[in-house]
């Protein structure tokens, strides 16, 4: 049904607009962009800024445009004098109880509160008094917490609110004094969160950052003693382009292994190749389910905040999660076994590093569970906008570097492995093989629309040896908790979940180039444009099932024997324990009835 169409004045020419929308909105859509702090298009309307105030006819004071809804007739000034003087004022008072170290800033360059400064003609500091000073949270191995960056905009404790629905985030204290903290003020290292970085990319300015390892790496690219692998995550090349002022969707796929070997790398692979490796190991298991040999529905694995969400929030479906590791946990197991022992070299001489897309993936490689052999199996995590920084800093024209293949024997993958980077794709790649697997026969049309797209839940099925399997996908901690608790009432509803912790999977991770100037964060049409890439990828790769991947059978006959052997089962599969926070009990567990005690 359309949408009633309503006239309204903006800078008195007349615009015909649909009703139901707020004045921002309107005028976004005719061409006029009111400035803006706190508001973002996925989140509620906060109205805390008050930046992106207008002049309408007859009010008595000014409106925020976030917030207030179009009318008919109504007549709204965008840039007058006094607008113009009461949004600076606004935009002053902010900076000056803001830290003055803009050129030694994360976000220089890229901080929504620098341009907007900008924009309005702000030369220099008119204010001066107390400013707020509180210590950096450094706590944790994966985000780190500056509240002396924060502007009080929201958005970080929206986004964990109402998108990731873990609520780590809050408001605390009154006034001059009002901070936003986890509860009780608990190091992030204590807290629950997932570690995410869904704040990190909602956030305006440099409140929350990653955890910054790019300088010790730099120092171990100097080590001569020692080996220095990589592995570069499906997403990562999806999106690094952006940080180079490229548009979104355009891979960077040999560019990105030419530019990593020359930051001084000895071997680049690909973590598309331990994605074959995860199916293999994921559909053997999920058939074995099927045949009575562990719980249903399956739920995988693969992403890092989901495993810690899981942990905390939801551990009453530990038996469902699937054992096998992450592909890149797989991968760094596989460069200090098989590789190292390949090419004759003590794998405690390899530093194995992860390029990845997520700022989760740090927290995962410092997990105690998934060493390999008595050492860490992945030494460090690099996001994708560090990886960039890296380019950056080590002077390599990254935009006409001739493009590069990845190496071997850990760098040759199938379409399977490339769509890894995207919601519904693990789902996808999975029933490509375990299709055959089961049935002997090629699944001859292996795009599964069903699990595609930015929906929040999706759900499919396909018949595999005459049996109907009923799948799912969610995308985004919320969205999980919303399909688990459908799962709960109606277990036997799926056979298998795939769930992914960021917002439209790891094209979304919480360590993706900062949105710029011309974009938003997170923003839908970014996100299916860097998920086509890596479809466009898929299409036109020769092998697109991972059991295809030649690497891989030669992997088998090896090394590990086959999928759910003794080696795999060591090297390639994990646990996951109960684990709460201090004071937080799961919903999921409280109308439980507590356990016996053992001794009683």
């Amino acid at each position: 049904m359309d949408k009633k169409m309503i006239t309204i004045y903006i800078d008195d020419k007349p615009y015909q607009v649909a009703a139901g929308q707020t004045v921002m909105q309107a005028a976004d859509k005719v061409g006029f962009r009111i400035p803006r702090l706190c508001y973002h298009p996925k989140l509620s309307i906060e109205g805390a800024c008050r930046v992106c105030i207008v002049e309408l006819e007859g009010a008595r004071n000014f409106i925020a445009s976030c917030a207030y809804p179009v009318a008919d007739g109504m007549k709204i000034r965008t840039n007058t004098p006094e607008l113009r003087s009461a949004r600076r004022d606004i935009v002053e008072l902010i900076l000056d109880n803001h830290p003055m170290d803009c050129h030694t800033c994360e976000r220089d360059s890229n901080c929504e509160l620098q341009r907007l400064a900008y924009s309005m003609g702000i030369r220099k500091r008119h204010f001066e008094g107390e400013m707020k000073h509180y210590e950096k949270d450094v706590s944790g191995v994966a985000v780190i917490r500056d509240p002396n960056k924060c502007i009080l905009c929201g958005r970080c404790v929206r986004m964990c609110s109402e998108i990731q629905k873990t609520s780590v985030l809050g408001y605390a204290h009154r006034g001059f004094k009002t901070v936003v903290m986890p509860a009780y003020n608990m190091p992030f290292r204590d807290s629950s969160c997932t570690a995410c970085g869904q704040c990190i990319n909602v956030c305006p300015t440099a409140a929350f950052l990653e955890k910054d390892y790019t300088q010790e790496l730099f120092k171990k690219l100097n080590d001569k003693s020692i080996l220095k692998v990589a592995q570069c995550a499906p997403s990562v090349r999806a999106a690094i382009g952006e940080a180079f002022n490229i548009e979104p969707g355009r891979t960077m796929e040999k560019q990105l292994a030419a530019a990593i070997r020359r930051l001084g790398f000895d071997y680049v692979f690909d973590t598309q190749f331990s994605a074959d490796l995860t199916i293999m190991e994921e559909a053997n298991e999920f058939l074995e389910r099927l045949q009575g040999k562990g719980k249903l529905p399956m739920i995988t694995s693969c992403s890092s905040a989901w495993m810690k969400c899981l942990e905390q929030y939801h551990p009453d479906l530990i038996d469902h999660i699937s054992t096998c590791k992450s592909p890149m946990s797989m991968q760094s197991a596989m460069v200090k076994t098989y590789f190292a022992d390949k090419i004759k070299r003590d794998p405690k001489e390899i530093l194995s590093v992860a390029f990845m897309c997520c700022t989760a993936k740090k927290y995962e490689a410092a997990r105690p569970e998934l060493e390999v052999n008595g050492m860490r199996a992945t030494d460090l995590v690099i996001t994708t906008r560090e990886l960039a920084w890296m380019i950056k800093s080590a002077g390599i024209d990254f935009l006409a570097i001739k493009g590069e293949e990845f190496d071997h024997p850990l760098g040759l993958s199938s379409g399977a492995g490339t769509i890894f980077g995207t919601t519904g794709g693990v789902m996808e790649a999975a029933i490509r093989t375990a299709y055959e697997l089961a049935t002997g026969e090629t699944l001859l049309d292996i795009e599964i629309g069903a699990v595609r797209g930015l929906q929040g839940i999706k759900e499919g099925k396909v018949v595999m040896d005459g049996k109907e399997i009923r799948v799912a996908v969610a995308h985004g901690l919320g969205n999980a908790a919303e399909l688990l608790d459908i799962a709960r009432k109606d277990p036997n509803r799926y056979h298998f979940i795939e769930i992914m912790g960021c917002p439209g999977g790891c094209v979304g991770g919480g360590g993706q180039p900062y949105a710029n100037s011309n974009s938003i964060p997170l923003d839908e049409e970014c996100l299916m444009k860097r998920a086509e890439a890596l479809y466009t990828l898929d299409r036109n790769k020769t092998i697109r099932r991972s059991h295809e991947n030649p690497d891989i059978q030669r992997l088998y006959k090896e090394f590990l024997g086959r999928p759910g052997s003794p080696a795999s089962h060591k090297l390639l599969h994990t646990h996951y324990k109960q684990h709460f926070p201090v004071g937080i009990i799961p919903e999921s567990l409280k109308q439980q009835k507590p356990a016996e005690p053992a001794n009683k």
